[in-house]
């Protein structure tokens, strides 16, 4: 009897050693065992990100029999930022571009090349419900202006042409999105409010920009188009590009007001980059060319440049 509870007693144990021998395996094995990240799925609302950028350019002469200043230096800088939130049916993007840039040289001294603030805010609510709905009812203000003083040089003595806030444009507009995909938006409005501002006293008693003289807000009706663009062409080159174009109801509306600009980056590596901007300007209203200045021209700003660029990396919030 005694034999066969021993044996008994016996083979349980060895039974429980095992199992917890089995327990304690499996336990390793599932704590060595890499743990596996679940697919992100959440909807996010925020998407923020942009763009820094400058350019540094610098030459010296000395003793140059083919002439020329002894010093020169170019810098010229560029910032982008945007936010866009995106929700069920509505969609509010906006972006803000900023552009500044000097010359410096031995003959001329310092002078400001580039100086641009434009801020552009869209809110837009989906006409259809239907997931393949591109259409969004729209309302656009977009605001755009310089930080500092301006001259033009035609002569000996700079003309004062243009300060903060002179000019300063400023759209009002209600109207259509067309949002066929995330590289191109294009708003078009048959019913828009342009406001041209010159706050500079100066100015504005030239009569500058097609302010009435001695008047300081000029407001005009009219319909307004507005294409966007912006595309990574490949790896290292990305595009941004904008149109804007405006025809006053109640003066010539044959004569279109555009508003373009162009950017191009050619990335070299991680921070740095070639890039190419293109803006053009025709406004019926401001006179720039023919006797007196009495007729409007096209106003081109074309620059290139070798230098650091670093993309703000896009944050994303619920």
């Amino acid at each position: 009897m005694y034999k066969v509870l021993a044996s008994l007693f016996l083979m349980g144990f060895c039974v429980t050693a095992q199992s917890q021998n089995i327990a304690v395996s499996k336990l390793r094995t599932e704590t060595a065992r890499e743990i596996k990240k679940e697919a992100d799925t959440t909807k996010w609302n925020w998407k923020r990100g942009g763009l820094v950028s400058a350019n540094l350019s610098q030459g010296s002469l000395s003793n140059w029999a083919a002439g020329g200043d002894n010093f020169s230096m170019t810098l010229s800088s560029y910032l982008n930022y945007y936010m866009y939130y995106l929700k069920g049916r509505n969609s509010w993007d906006n972006n803000l571009d900023v552009n500044l840039g000097f010359v410096q040289s031995t003959s001329l001294g310092t002078r400001k090349n580039d100086d641009r603030v434009d801020y552009l805010s869209k809110y837009g609510y989906k006409i259809d419900t239907s997931k393949n709905s591109k259409w969004y009812a729209s309302a656009l203000f977009n605001f755009r202006s310089q930080l500092f003083d301006g001259y033009t040089y035609n002569g000996i003595v700079p003309d004062f042409s243009s300060t903060i806030l002179s000019p300063a444009y400023i759209i009002l507009s209600a109207g259509f999105d067309y949002k066929p995909n995330s590289k191109v938006s294009a708003f078009i409005s048959p019913i828009t409010a342009r406001y041209t501002i010159v706050a500079n006293k100066y100015l504005s008693a030239k009569g500058s920009y097609g302010v009435d003289t001695g008047k300081h807000v000029k407001a005009e009706l009219g319909a307004y188009v507005s294409v966007n663009y912006n595309n990574a062409i490949s790896k290292d080159i990305t595009y941004k590009g904008r149109l804007d174009l405006f025809s006053n109801y109640l003066n010539n509306p044959q004569n279109i007001d555009v508003y373009m600009t162009n950017l191009i980056s050619f990335k070299i590596n991680r921070y740095f980059s070639a890039t190419y901007s293109l803006d053009l300007i025709y406004d019926d209203d401001i006179r720039l060319f023919g006797p007196n200045n009495s007729s409007p021209g096209l106003q081109l700003k074309s620059m290139i440049g070798i230098g650091f660029l670093m993309p703000l990396k896009p944050i994303r919030k619920t």
